[in-house]
């Protein structure tokens, strides 16, 4: 059994502003650890090789990537972090070296800022996204308190605040709409892998069927439930014969 990452460094006073470690956290930690041998050894898709970029959007602590690189272990991997949360990316750094792992945390809207140089190049993909139905305005505000907009402060609304069906950050990301460029399949590596977080609301059959019609094998792999949640992780691969 792998270890949660030590995150004693982090205060109290910071999770009013970072998302804190959850149940949603620990559901997808618990997936990527039954898929140990597939993110290690990358026999995902036919993937013969050893993942060498691994991003997360939303890294929020660091939690999350610190943990996936202790499952691929000492490899020249990448773990880039994107967070539009200025000080979700300092602590995740300091999570990273906390922990003995080389976290690169980098201030960004979803993949914007990095898109262009990991397109196509992106072997493990993790989310957990703001999957809370809410109203769009309610969503947008939110959004915008993490940016600092208008002078407002970090909020940690942004990290639950999913929008309508709880699900617009994550469609612009399948997609490749709004701020994103390019669509899922075309980030992912040949064999790359993609996890997410989703609960009941969110409609996450219906998800993955959206994710297999653009030529990804998708599957729920992991449901669980917490308080009021129905929690679930789904997965989805980009096929070898799918490059062009």
């Amino acid at each position: 059994m792998i270890p949660t990452p030590d995150l004693a460094h982090i205060s109290r006073s910071t999770y009013e502003h970072v998302y804190e470690p959850a149940e949603d956290t620990f559901i997808l930690l618990d997936a990527l650890e039954a898929d140990a041998s597939i993110l290690r050894d990358g026999v995902a898709a036919g993937r013969c090789k050893r993942p060498r970029l691994c991003v997360e959007i939303g890294p929020g602590s660091g939690c999350v990537s610190a943990f996936l690189a202790k499952i691929v272990g000492e490899t020249e991997a990448a773990y880039i972090c994107l967070d539009i949360n200025a000080q979700a990316a300092e602590i995740t750094r300091q999570t990273g070296s906390a922990n003995g792992v080389p976290l690169s945390p980098i201030i960004s809207n979803l993949l914007s800022n990095v898109e262009a140089r990991v397109h196509g190049k992106v072997d493990v993909l993790v989310f957990n996204p703001p999957y809370v139905p809410t109203s769009a305005e309610e969503e947008a505000q939110a959004q915008c308190s993490y940016t600092g907009e208008n002078g407002s402060e970090s909020k940690i609304e942004a990290a639950w605040a999913g929008g309508s069906m709880g699900t617009r950050l994550l469609e612009m990301l399948i997609e490749g709409s709004g701020s994103v460029r390019w669509p899922l399949e075309e980030m992912l590596a040949p064999g790359g892998s993609f996890y997410f977080v989703a609960i009941k609301q969110n409609a996450p059959e219906k998800l993955v069927e959206r994710l297999r019609a653009r030529g990804l094998t998708s599957d729920i792999v992991l449901s669980r439930r917490a308080g009021g949640e129905h929690l679930f992780i789904i997965r989805a691969v980009r096929h070898i014969d799918t490059v062009e």
